[in-house]
């Protein structure tokens, strides 16, 4: 037993440990269950209040931070630091100074990333066309709403749109703006959600005011003839395909091509960009630029820079002596992202569930939404006058005896009394009773009380057309007209991207790129060689890595298109401009990592070709054999790779490119072989085809080799050619000495 000392505490007890319930327990769960309770909520939360835009145009966190400079007066006030609207706007958004200030950046003037921005800017707010053009901290710039915000915010104060509490209950916002005018279509607008995204393209206000209108007055418009294009705030020239835009304006899906736009300076010989897509950037065109050049894509240019200052963008290219400009910025536009495409995927909440809309379903929605705040609108009004004329009704009533009034005031003893006696004494309800009570003596003279009383004929008139306004969507249709009519006139401008079709800025691209003989060699391991004749007859003896081969060799040209099929039956697609000519003492380029392939993919054959005419034949290890033509793998667009080249439902014993029919020769376990033409195979445009039953196989049994049958290679071919499907016939002995030997 431990002895205690007088006056001393006794020693602490050793604490004990917790033990967390269940901790270290693995416990099952069904996967419906944990995406329901984890992952649902999650989604449903970025898809709602975060990521996609909704029918006014605005994200939550647009809309938080342009209501709180709307209520801090900013609408016609003087600009004021960031940092104090940053600071303001955390009481409905509560994501942190970065975030809002952020927000801010995207939709300032200064950031250039709108057409029409909605934040005055005043200090360096950066440029969305630079990665490193950084804006300064919110402490150093000042902002204020720009005009166009008035019609942003016009009778916001009128129930035109519901208000909720905050976070955290201190305030309310809207839950939209009642804009009066599509701004969803106007401004570009991006967000990637969980499991959805939304990309909707700017276009010309003009244009979209004309376009709502004539959609209000006729269902059936056809767009195309108002809404031209989409309009990108830093111009460029789309090149107009009417097809594509016919689709995204119908399914709200597609995209635009856009160029770059520049001029040639004779006197310097440069060529100066100006204006670039806006989903590229200086630094990423830059960058491609001068990796083109190192490779000798590109041997035109001496010297690239960016000179973006005070006057806007510019990237001047210094051309060598003799070289054609048009002709240059053609290959560029081919090769780089001064030529883009911007993906339009037209997702927007409306009533809380995201659609994916075309324009005339956009314009649709928003015109109810716009209806909807009009009525609103004149019912607010309408019941503000009734109140009004009600109360001027009871004034009217003291008109007839104004000192009657003042009697009665001076004779109650009890303030209390005062309204209930003006009742009795002038026949009025109490809120007459309390608005005349509270007129100040100084008014009750009959020069004022005729005057107000004069307003009621006026409020009458009113009030009766607010109600022929309330009782009829044809009138709350003329109001919605005339007003997108007076924000076209009032901030209206020209388009800054212009129009080019596709003859007046594209050419022949066999110009494009220098044609010549070369010779193309493809090695069993992946590798890849382009060699011109001259260089080939110098040096013939290739450089291989130790235990590869050369499994094919092409005679072609500079500027043929290159097809590498792979293990995982996709097709890789490349120009043989887009390897740079070697010699054969190198081991050339790595196939899978200058084509980007997957982890585990090889090629396992090349096609080259300069019109795609002809054929692919596949043949499987399970005897079956396809025939696709080679035009199935030619696309308008510059994808590099295609999914499902040919079947996936057996393994890939080999494939061939023919020009026209011949015989090949199969050859199986069981060791049979079968000479089978090409032209018993029926030929097919779908590249996923399983093909014919070409050689018939026992069980577990299947096509180990196929090879192109040459004169000589069989002494009695007869014997092995048969209709097909068959198993084929065993070799002789005579024969399987002469395979072995060729083999």
């Amino acid at each position: 037993m431990r002895k205690t000392h007088p006056g001393r505490q006794p020693a602490a007890q050793p604490k004990v440990r917790g033990v967390i319930r269940g901790a270290g327990e693995i416990v099952r769960q069904q996967i419906t269950s944990t995406l329901e309770t984890n992952f649902m909520p999650y989604a449903v939360s970025v898809i709602l209040s975060r990521a996609i835009p909704e029918i006014d145009g605005f994200k939550p966190s647009h809309r938080k931070l342009l209501y709180t400079m709307y209520q801090m007066g900013l609408l016609s006030g003087a600009r004021t630091k960031s940092s104090n609207i940053v600071g303001q706007t955390m009481k409905l958004n509560p994501h942190g100074e970065a975030a809002i200030y952020d927000t801010m950046v995207r939709l300032s003037r200064g950031y250039e990333a709108l057409l029409y921005p909605y934040v005055d800017s005043k200090g360096n707010f950066g440029k969305f066309y630079s990665r490193d053009m950084a804006c300064a901290a919110s402490r150093y710039t000042e902002a204020k709403l720009d005009d166009i915000c008035q019609e942003l915010f016009r009778d916001i104060g009128k129930n035109t749109v519901d208000f909720v509490d905050n976070y955290d209950g201190t305030t309310q916002e809207p839950t939209l703006f009642p804009v009066t005018f599509p701004s969803v279509l106007v401004n570009a607008n991006t967000g990637i959600a969980a499991g959805m995204a939304s990309s909707v393209c700017p276009f010309n206000l003009v244009e979209v005011c004309r376009t709502a209108e004539a959609c209000i007055r006729d269902p059936e418009h056809d767009i195309l003839s108002t809404l031209t294009a989409p309009d990108f705030p830093g111009g460029g020239q789309i090149v107009y395909d009417r097809r594509a835009l016919e689709k995204i304006y119908r399914t709200g899906r597609g995209s635009v091509c856009v160029r770059s736009r520049y001029s040639y300076d004779a006197g310097a010989n440069c060529v100066d960009i100006t204006q670039i897509p806006p989903t590229t950037t200086i630094e990423a065109i830059i960058e491609k630029t001068v990796e083109l050049v190192k490779q000798g894509k590109v041997r035109e240019i001496s010297d690239i820079r960016d000179e973006t200052g005070l006057a806007g963008l510019k990237i001047t290219i210094d051309l060598k002596r003799g070289a054609d400009p048009d002709r240059l910025m053609r290959k560029l536009f081919r090769m780089t992202p001064l030529e883009d495409n911007f993906s339009c995927n037209f997702n927007i909440l409306v009533n809380g569930v995201p659609r994916v809309m075309g324009v005339r379903e956009i314009l649709d929605e928003w015109t109810k939404f716009r209806i909807s705040c009009v009525r609103r609108r004149t019912a607010f009004d309408l019941r503000n006058l009734q109140q009004k004329l009600h109360l001027l009704k009871g004034l009217q009533a003291i008109l007839l005896d104004i000192d009657k009034a003042v009697a009665i005031v001076r004779k109650t003893e009890a303030e209390a009394e005062v309204v209930p006696n003006l009742m009795i004494g002038f026949g009025i309800d109490q809120a007459q009773a309390e608005y005349v009570a509270e007129i100040k003596l100084r008014h009750l003279n009959r020069e004022y009380i005729l005057n107000r009383t004069a307003e009621t004929e006026k409020m009458e008139r009113e009030i009766v057309s607010l109600q022929k306004i309330l009782g009829s969507e044809a009138e709350i249709r003329r109001i919605i007209l005339a007003e997108l009519e007076s924000v076209a006139a009032k901030y209206g401008r020209p388009r800054r991207s212009v129009l080019i079709y596709e003859s007046a800025g594209k050419e022949d691209a066999e110009d494009e790129i220098p044609d010549y003989p070369v010779n193309l060699f493809f090695t069993k391991d992946g590798y890849f060689k382009k060699i011109t004749p001259q260089s080939l007859r110098m040096s013939g003896e290739q450089k291989l890595k130790e235990g590869d081969a050369v499994a094919q060799q092409v005679e072609s040209a500079n500027s043929a298109e290159l097809l590498f099929f792979t293990n995982r039956c996709n097709v890789y697609k490349a120009r043989a401009s887009d390897f740079a000519d070697t010699k054969a003492s190198v081991l050339g380029e790595y196939l899978p990592a200058k084509l980007g392939m997957e982890e585990g993919e090889s090629p396992v054959y090349m096609a080259a070709t300069a019109d795609y005419a002809g054929f692919m034949i596949f043949f499987f290890e399970n005897g079956k054999a396809a025939k696709i033509e080679l035009s199935s793998y030619e696309t308008k667009t510059n994808r590099k790779k295609l999914l499902k080249a040919y079947a996936d439902k057996s393994p890939l014993t080999a494939c061939f490119q023919i020009a026209e029919d011949g015989e090949f020769l199969m050859t199986s376990s069981q060791g049979k072989v079968l000479l089978l033409h090409s032209g018993a195979v029926p030929g097919k445009t779908t590249r996923s085809s399983q093909g014919v039953a070409a050689m018939t196989l026992r069980r577990n049994a299947r096509v180990l080799s196929v090879r192109r049958y040459e004169d000589g290679m069989l002494k009695k071919p007869d014997r092995y050619r048969k209709t097909i499907p068959a198993a084929g016939s065993t070799l002789s002995p005579e024969e399987r000495g002469e395979q072995m030997k060729l083999s």
